[in-house]
């Protein structure tokens, strides 16, 4: 046995309020949803799924004494915080709406999903390219850091200056100069230079202030700042979430497997021999150091990627974003590749018990995740984990697996099989897939 040094349990900020008030707090600022909740897993029969249709708004609005407005910005947070799973166009609970008034730890976990995702609750400005959205977005926990440290008000303008400066580092990182109207792309470095003293500030100091606005007044919808006169103060719920943010990160840099700087795949393979404790906690403060958006499109580019390993890992992690991740997991659907390991997350995430959720693929779907899970064995596990991969295939006997197996299109099926061939004891076994592999490679029947 071996003993291992653990981190003290870190506390909270003084003032911070104790966790009891804290569920209090996110238990008013969710109130309309959990009525929503409530209302729609009790209304049986299409028009729940999302978005609300017009009649089901009109019912929920009736049945509530709620205005439409505050009815669909009350779904929308609904779902995002977990009290809401869809199940095709009916709604049923979630397991948080489930444990709302006894549970303080599932109260708080979905009032930080909702915060998490503040960029999804209030729209942002039209008529504004993706990329300054995305910048803004990425650029607030610097905002929201500030704010903390400073245990009380921060003037806009102290904010503003923040973010252009933390938008002008993300835009040096990626090597791009913001140009002025009309302008082309300088050629020499020197006019690199003037072209961004010159042209650009002006332009980019009105857009950040709009932008700015809109961060602080979702930031406030969500209950984590409140508003004053040219100010900004983080609410007690606010400052215990960036606070526990920032904790994650300290944790992964100080922990064994801190894999907070590496890139998606880097992590994932540092996180791939971990029992599933420990990758979740490390999953966490990757997140926790990135924003949704940016976290999951570069999980999502490690799982189109050609390790099979990194695409199952991939999914694991996108399970801890959640909600969040939910409309770019549904968007990779069409994606081959893909989809098998997004209807399995999808299926879970709409609250399937995980044992059952293999339920949703199809015969050729399950049959393509068979051969994409044994690429990933063949690849980093034991040949006798590749062996005992065998009795997880739908098919039940191995020649009727070979034949699917051949018809299913998998780009890794003859490496598959020939590893498994070569891993397997029966001789006659080994010998017939090794057949099928040959027959994949030449094109044969």
């Amino acid at each position: 046995m071996t003993t291992r040094r653990t981190r003290p349990a870190p506390r909270p900020p003084e003032g911070t309020p104790p966790r009891t008030e804290l569920a209090r707090q996110a238990r008013a600022v969710l109130a309309d949803a959990v009525r929503i909740a409530h209302w729609a897993a009790g209304t049986p029969g299409p028009g729940t799924a999302a978005p609300l249709a017009a009649h089901a708004l009109e019912r929920a609005a009736t049945a509530l004494e709620l205005s439409p407005a505050q009815v669909r910005a009350g779904w929308d947070r609904a779902r995002l915080a977990g009290l809401i799973e869809l199940h095709g166009d009916t709604a049923r609970p979630g397991w948080r709406l489930r444990a709302w008034d006894r549970d303080d730890s599932a109260v708080l976990r979905g009032w930080v999903a909702l915060f998490d995702a503040w960029s999804l609750v209030h729209a942002a400005p039209e008529d504004i390219e993706a990329g300054a959205v995305a910048e803004a977005v990425e650029a607030v926990p610097q905002v929201l850091s500030l704010l903390q440290l400073s245990a009380g008000p921060v003037t806009v303008p102290a904010l503003l200056d923040l973010l252009g400066q933390r938008v002008a580092e993300l835009q040096e990182e990626r090597c791009e100069v913001p140009l002025g109207p009309g302008r082309t792309a300088p050629a020499a470095p020197e006019a690199a230079e003037s072209t961004m003293s010159a042209a650009a500030p002006a332009r980019s100091a009105d857009l950040n202030a709009l932008l700015l606005d809109w961060a602080l007044e979702g930031l406030a919808a969500v209950g984590a700042l409140t508003l004053g006169q040219g100010q900004a103060t983080l609410t007690p719920l606010g400052n215990w979430a960036v606070w526990v943010k920032l904790e994650q990160i300290c944790v992964a840099a100080q922990s064994p497997a801190g894999n907070i700087e590496q890139s998606a795949a880097d992590m994932l393979l540092g996180c791939a021999r971990l029992t599933p404790g420990p990758a979740r906690d490390e999953y966490r403060a990757w997140l926790a150091a990135r924003t949704v958006g940016s976290a999951v499109a570069e999980l999502l580019a490690v799982a189109r990627g050609e390790d099979a390993l990194l695409r199952g890992l991939a999914f694991e992690a996108l399970r801890v974003v959640g909600a969040p991740a939910e409309p770019e997991v549904r968007a990779v659907l069409a994606e081959p590749s893909l989809r098998p390991y997004a209807l399995l997350w999808l299926a879970e995430y709409e609250g399937n018990d995980p044992d059952d959720a293999q339920d949703v693929l199809s015969r050729e779907e399950s049959t393509w995740l068979w051969v994409d899970t044994a690429a990933a064995v063949a690849d980093h596990g034991e040949t006798g984990l590749l062996v005992r991969h065998l009795d997880s295939a739908v098919q039940g006997t191995v020649p009727a697996l070979l034949d699917e197996v051949r018809a299913v299109g998998h780009p890794r099926t003859v490496q598959v099989l020939v590893a498994l061939a070569a891993a397997h004891p029966d001789p006659a076994l080994a010998k017939a897939v090794r057949r099928a592999a040959f027959q994949v490679h030449t094109g044969g029947a």
